[in-house]
């Protein structure tokens, strides 16, 4: 009976929070897109584009972000050439409210909670961009590879990490913890 118990709350918590989560995250997508004469995408997957393109930059790439003219979404331009987009999907704040919604259901302390909470979401976002910029590199370099590179191989770079740290969470920070 008390497993069952368990797998209820676990099931409800994760629910409520991701909910609550995707609402608050919805009204900020709604307050900050824009689909009107021109396009412009919420200013933190404007951010992930313009991080992804400093990461470039740094590894001597000739990188440069711009609002789509077209689309909600915004360009990366490698030398010159368009080679990928930073959408609302992909600016990692719906993993990472997956990821939340799942440490909350599988809560530890109060305090570890919220501190893994931030670090992980602060890790998974670096994550993100460091493989938005390696994606940007390989679909340069193998645009006939795009795919394979961007339904497969760099999905599994995002959720792996975010099973890694789940499995680090329940293990070591949950009250699960065996």
């Amino acid at each position: 009976m008390k497993k069952q118990r368990n797998i209820v709350l676990f099931i409800v918590k994760f629910f409520a929070t991701y909910f609550i989560l995707f609402a608050i995250y919805s009204l900020y997508l709604q307050r900050t897109q824009s689909k009107e004469v021109l396009f412009s995408c919420s200013p933190i997957t404007t951010l992930v584009a313009e991080q992804t393109e400093a990461v470039l930059t740094v590894f001597g790439y000739d990188a440069v972000h711009m609002q789509h003219e077209e689309e909600m979404s915004v360009k990366l331009l490698l030398n010159g050439n368009y080679t990928a987009r930073v959408i609302e999907g992909c600016n990692s704040i719906s993993v990472i409210i997956l990821f939340l919604s799942f440490i909350v259901a599988f809560s530890g302390s109060l305090k570890a909670t919220i501190l893994f909470g931030i670090f992980g979401g602060v890790f998974i976002y670096i994550i993100n961009v460091l493989r938005i910029a390696f994606l940007a590199v390989m679909l340069y370099q193998y645009p006939a590879e795009q795919e394979l590179l961007h339904n497969i191989i760099f999905p599994a770079i995002i959720y792996g990490t975010i099973f890694l740290l789940w499995v680090l969470w329940v293990h070591k920070f949950s009250n699960y913890k065996k």
